[in-house]
């Protein structure tokens, strides 16, 4: 996806897969700083511990609780930080890594575009799971304006966690730690049951017939029908799943390195062909 947008951009640089220990990922922050990369996108479990490793965290990224996009800069000609993307390389003069968070954006873009649904606002949104994705999934549909969100975890304290940090930046969003007793507008599926092929929906065949909620969506995008989003389909409800939020996270991500527009069509291309062939 990201090596087919440089192409396209014609950017004379490559993105690379590599893995690091969690013991290693401070040093693989800084080697990647003194070699000059232009950035770094970070996975699982790398996510969080990167908060605590970067010389500069965005609002968003501190407000989320992870970094999955770094950005390494250098100092501008008239003051400030600028990528080095954007920095000749006789004016790098020194580098620090900033760390951002594409991912809550690259969901609320998904949910927009695979929904056509433009506007958030009043939404009500039941959230399956209490993690990092779930966390960052809150906290961007109570800033887009969501009237209610429904949170439900296995474990209930960490659900409890997540509500009182929704509430504290957001109080006039409506908290419950339950199910929805009627429909909902959104349902959103941030657990990992339907990684692998023999695990069960997270909700009950039933409760999704009953109440019917207009669109569930499952940041899992492989495979790319779950048995949550076929239970879901069978009981009338518009469903999608994650790979617009993986799309949209690396479009944002590759935005901030080369302060270009990203060309969305050609990374979906790229992206649908690499992940179902």
């Amino acid at each position: 996806m990201q090596n087919a947008a440089l192409g396209a951009l014609h950017l004379p640089w490559r993105y690379l897969a590599a893995e690091v220990r969690p013991g290693d990922l401070r040093a693989a922050i800084a080697g990647a700083g003194a070699m000059q990369f232009i950035g770094l996108n970070l996975t699982i479990p790398h996510k969080t511990p990167a908060l605590e490793m970067v010389d500069a965290v965005h609002e968003q990224a501190r407000l989320l609780g992870a970094v999955n996009t770094i950005v390494f800069e250098t100092p501008g000609p008239k003051g400030g930080w600028i990528p080095l993307g954007r920095a000749a390389d006789d004016r790098i003069t020194g580098v620090r890594s900033h760390g951002y968070n594409t991912d809550a954006e690259g969901l609320a873009r998904s949910l927009k575009e695979d929904f056509r649904w433009p506007d958030l606002r009043g939404a009500v949104v039941l959230v399956l799971g209490a993690g990092g994705a779930a966390r960052a999934a809150a906290l961007q549909l109570a800033a887009e304006g969501a009237a209610s969100l429904f949170l439900v975890n296995r474990t209930g304290a960490r659900a409890e966690q997540l509500a009182a940090e929704v509430t504290a930046r957001f109080p006039a969003v409506k908290i419950n730690l339950r199910l929805p007793p009627d429909s909902a507008d959104l349902v959103i599926n941030a657990t990992s049951l339907g990684l692998k092929a023999s695990d069960p929906s997270p909700l009950d065949q039933d409760w999704l017939k009953s109440r019917r909620p207009l669109r569930v969506y499952d940041m899992i995008y492989r495979p790319a029908e779950t048995a949550f989003l076929r239970a879901a389909a069978r009981a009338g409800c518009q469903t999608a799943n994650g790979a617009g939020m993986l799309l949209y996270q690396g479009a944002a991500a590759l935005e901030l390195w080369s302060g270009l527009p990203a060309p969305v069509d050609i990374m979906r291309a790229a992206l649908l062909k690499s992940i179902y062939g």
